[in-house]
């Protein structure tokens, strides 16, 4: 079979967990399935940085940089469709399909946060995906989607067959956590002294609700020597950070720690040397730091928020978004930090880049059957 994939929009570090998820699913699908003939076409930067990590692809630089929509939609009706024919499948892998597409296509969904929380969308782009996804939706031969929770939201939402949606979960590569920067050398670089560390990666965007966390730490996390470290890049909602931290007390403000984009390394250290990785999202279509923490041997305290209880399983401490929940999540965690250690081992398991890449496989697979 001989399959293409879209990645035209994809530009590396700049659009969030469907980046390590694609990457990591057609990763475990060349694992599964070492057969399998993949063409990528993709931003120059983006084979720039993964053609040695993906290697049994085949790989094609578009001719745009994957910054501006409308330049790289023309490309991707002129230039990718004069390319793709002759293919048995192309999946694209953005929640959106140009027209024309080359049929039969396989279409990624992400999630459908545009429609949930549409206050953190500016007016242009919710236009676009609501010009865009539906219809895309309705086109393709099959749908894939991280999590049964956005399955459900695109059968809901956009009136698709349940058997045209299928889940692809999120897969995490155990050899990508084995670096790890070094305890002493973190707390000694971002001044975290020598008490608990909690920690939270995400990219300042609305949804991922790092006020909540400030408000904490500002009131029941009060603890003279605990710090809350913040690990990600720069989002729509980063000047509200900013306000809040500034506005919080200054006993309050020292303790919190922004160390924005860091290496693999520093996060996969981070993670493993903290007390808890906490995620208060009000939104995922999947939430893959917490499998990363659970495979680092770290508790998790999460949200109710959508796909996340699902996630979590009986692995984590599941609390709804109350200054008081989350307060005896906390001393829950550390009450049953080993436990909660065991069961994040077992429950990565299911998780595996293979096991992300074989469902994929299996969803080419029904697209040739159709």
């Amino acid at each position: 079979m001989r399959v293409a994939v879209n990645l035209m929009w994809c530009i590396p570090g700049e659009v969030g967990g469907s980046e390590q998820y694609l990457v990591r699913q057609l990763a475990g699908a060349l694992e599964a399935r070492p057969s399998l003939d993949l063409t990528v076409f993709a931003p120059p930067a983006f084979v720039g940085r993964y053609t040695e990590a993906l290697a049994g692809v085949r790989f094609v630089s578009a001719p745009v940089d994957g910054r501006h929509r409308w330049q790289r939609i023309a490309a991707e009706s002129t230039w990718l469709f004069a390319r793709t024919g002759g293919f048995d499948v192309v999946q694209h892998g953005g929640g959106t399909a140009p027209r024309p597409a080359r049929r039969p296509f396989l279409l990624t969904i992400h999630d459908l946060q545009y429609r949930t929380f549409p206050e953190y969308f500016t007016p242009l782009k919710r236009r676009y995906l609501d010009a865009m996804i539906p219809g895309s939706a309705r086109r393709a031969a099959l749908v894939t989607v991280p999590s049964e929770y956005v399955r459900t939201s695109v059968i809901r939402e956009l009136d698709i067959a349940p058997e045209r949606v299928v889940v692809v979960p999120h897969g995490y590569e155990p050899e990508l956590l084995v670096e790890r920067t070094d305890e002493v050398v973190l707390r000694s670089r971002l001044g975290l002294g020598d008490g608990p560390v909690l920690v939270f990666p995400a990219m300042t965007a609305p949804h991922k609700n790092h006020v909540f966390l400030v408000e904490l730490m500002a009131t029941v996390w009060s603890e003279p020597d605990l710090r809350l470290v913040f690990i990600g890049g720069s989002g729509l909602a980063d000047t509200l950070v900013d306000e809040a931290i500034a506005a919080a007390p200054a006993a309050t403000r020292d303790r919190i720690v922004r160390a924005g984009r860091v290496s693999d390394a520093d996060k996969n250290g981070l993670i493993a040397m903290a007390d808890a990785l906490v995620f208060p999202s009000r939104y995922e279509g999947f939430g893959a730091p917490l499998i990363e923490a659970m495979a680092l041997g770290t508790p998790v305290l999460c949200s109710d928020a959508t796909c996340l209880p699902d996630v979590a399983g009986d692995a984590a401490v599941v609390a709804t978004l109350d200054r008081d929940a989350w307060a005896a999540g906390l001393v829950e965690v550390r009450r049953r930090r080993d436990d909660l250690i065991a069961a994040g081992h077992r429950r990565v398991e299911a998780f595996t880049s293979r096991r992300s890449g074989e469902a994929l496989v299996d969803a080419y697979a029904l697209i040739g059957v159709r």
